[in-house]
């Protein structure tokens, strides 16, 4: 019998029984689709997303088609540390969503890390 799991959510679902953020690490949590890639800084305790950044954020869309999808990838991470910064946010916990540490979602971390975020 085949399960209506994806094996993304069954690594999605490993992940998040580890790691769970806070109010003094709040939990970095990634999603990418096709298009598009959705950063957010979230505390799980209080269930608020803290900040939040994307590549539909004004911010970037205006770049259009500009940057590839890494590039695009590396603005949203470096975007999302700029308002952790102004938030006084300096350390997170990284969800990756289940998806592998590679491409899109490690140019994020990395841009998010230059940017001020310890993780």
């Amino acid at each position: 019998m085949a399960s209506n799991v994806t094996g993304r959510e069954r690594r999605k679902l490993r992940i998040r029984k580890r790691i769970s953020g806070n109010e003094e690490r709040p939990r970095l949590s990634v999603f990418r689709s096709n298009v598009h890639i959705y950063a957010q800084v979230v505390d799980d305790v209080q269930g608020k997303t803290l900040a939040s950044a994307s590549t539909l954020s004004k911010e970037i869309k205006g770049k259009g088609g500009e940057l590839d999808k890494t590039a695009e990838a590396k603005a949203v991470g470096k975007l999302l540390g700029e308002l952790c910064k102004k938030k006084g946010i300096e350390k997170v916990v990284f969800d990756r969503n289940g998806y592998i540490y590679h491409g899109r979602i490690k140019a994020l971390a990395d841009a998010a890390r230059e940017a001020g975020l310890s993780f």
